[in-house]
This record gives C-alpha cells, sequence and structure tokens, in this order.
C-alpha cells in the first residue's frame, strides 16, 4: 500500500489553488469517481488480503482528500489544535451530512496520534468491495431498525474499542441530512463517554459538495462551487449526566454551520 500522506498538523488547513481543466469542470462527477474507485479497488485487495493496516486507511483518505481537490473541491479545516496532546482514546461527536465525512475525517484525524473507526449503519458493510475496506478497520455496526438494540451494542462494543486504545466517531443522527436538526441529534456518545470515563471532541462539518444520490444515497453528484468544512472543537470531559456537554456540542456545530452557509451566501 501507500507510504506516508501529507498530514494535516498545523491548526487550520486550506484547499491549495488549483487550475481545473474544462472537461473536470464539466464532468466532475465522472472524473472523482473514477479517481475514488480506484482508491476503493486498492484499498479492498489489500483489505482481503489482510495487508490493510491504520496507515493505510489514513493514506486512502488523504487520496479521497486528493481526488476531491483536483476535482476542484476546496477544504477549510479549523481547530485542528485541539487534538494536540491528547493522550488517551476519545470520542468524535459530530453531524452527519454525507459520504464525504466517513472518506475524509481519518486523514484529518489519525495524524495527530488517534487510532480510529466508527459507529457505522449495516449498508455500509453490505457494499461491494467497499464492505472490505469498512470492516478491516474493525467498525461498531448498528441496523437503525431497533434504538434499545444499537444503543446496548455502541455501549458494549464501544467500552471495548477505548479500552483497546481506539478512538471513536459517533454520529448522533438518525440519518444524514444538510439541515441539522436538533432534536434528532441523541446523547449515545455523551452516554458512552459517561460510562469510560473517555473525553469529546466536537466535530461540525458541512460536506454538501458530496450531495445525495438518487438510486445511491451515498454516492450522489460531485458539487465543487460548494465549500467543504470541517471544525473540531475543544476536548471536553463530561460532568454530571452531560446534558452541558450535550448542549455545548450542538451549540458549537449551529454555530459553525449558521456561520458557514452565510460566508456561502456572500461568495
Amino acid at each position: 500500500m501507500n507510504t506516508v500522506k501529507p498530514s494535516y498538523r498545523d491548526s487550520t488547513y486550506r484547499s491549495p489553488q488549483r487550475q481545473i481543466g474544462l472537461p473536470v469542470k464539466l464532468f466532475p462527477s465522472l472524473f472523482f469517481y473514477i479517481k475514488i474507485i480506484k482508491v476503493v479497488f486498492t484499498a479492498s485487495r489489500a483489505a482481503k488480503k489482510g495487508k490493510y493496516d491504520s496507515m493505510d486507511w489514513c493514506n486512502s483518505s488523504a487520496d479521497t482528500v486528493k481526488a476531491l481537490e483536483e476535482t476542484g473541491c476546496r477544504l477549510k479545516v479549523t481547530g485542528l489544535d485541539h487534538l494536540q496532546g491528547i493522550d488517551r482514546p476519545c470520542i468524535f461527536i459530530g453531524n452527519h451530512m454525507s459520504t464525504l465525512e466517513t472518506f475524509v475525517l481519518p486523514s484529518l484525524i489519525m495524524p495527530h496520534g488517534f487510532d480510529l473507526t466508527y459507529v457505522i449503519k449495516r449498508s455500509l458493510v453490505d457494499y461491494p468491495v467497499f464492505g472490505d475496506v469498512v470492516m478491516s478497520r474493525d467498525p461498531i455496526v448498528v441496523d437503525r431498525v431497533n434504538p434499545r438494540d444499537d444503543f446496548k451494542v455502541v455501549m458494549e462494543e464501544g467500552t471495548r474499542r477505548l479500552e483497546q486504545g481506539r478512538s471513536l466517531i459517533i454520529f448522533p443522527q438518525h440519518t444524514r441530512t444538510v439541515d441539522f436538526d436538533p432534536k434528532q441529534f441523541n446523547t449515545i456518545g455523551i452516554k458512552l463517554a459517561q460510562k469510560t470515563g473517555s473525553i469529546v471532541v466536537p466535530v461540525a462539518l458541512l460536506t454538501w459538495a458530496w450531495s445525495a444520490g438518487k438510486i445511491l444515497k451515498d454516492f450522489g453528484p460531485i458539487v465543487p462551487a460548494r465549500t467543504i468544512h470541517f471544525s473540531f472543537g475543544e476536548p471536553m470531559e463530561i460532568t454530571g449526566k452531560g446534558h452541558e456537554q450535550h448542549k455545548l456540542i450542538i451549540d458549537f456545530i449551529e454555530h459553525h454551520l449558521n456561520g458557514w452557509r452565510k460566508e456561502s451566501l456572500r461568495q
């Protein structure tokens, strides 16, 4: 597999300016998916052989960022300095908007010393080829049919992953959506942190450049005109039942989403 790719160790990251050719401008989705299919197939072959490790996953994620940028997409990432100096596994809790964050977040987080996995829906595991890559990362798989069953799985499996030294990314929403609804943002990540004594890191994101598809929701059109945003907040210890921290995470996400959308209107 690949060697070490560029990491995101400064407090912020901005995509460099690129000259985008006319064919790519006319067919950004086609250009991007040709590249991402190559990334996924390469990773899948290695995963099937048991030769796809955390470094490879981080590099595949960085390859995805490169493919997005070569398609004309721009990333703006802030708060990376908040990931520095964390000396134990933690739980990243954020809103969920598209497939993009599933691919991109490892390359933003892992260079700061985190071994990482996700809480994911079962349909991602069932995808041909891509499912092999997902399962190689030992994710926590939920069915999203019975909330009680999902809660039990996350509490048990999440505790085990954290004890093994692995950090978790949790999207507490019932489904991905461009419009953030705090009422659909549950407290499962907070409760897991409370149970395990873990710290949480808020993550706000606006990843609408990778839109939802009509046939396959996970793989829709790429819209380079929409700037991709990520922001990481300050790590939090859970106090009491975590109500205060839950509200702070929601406020963090809403504040950034509102600001980013206003910024997009001015462009």
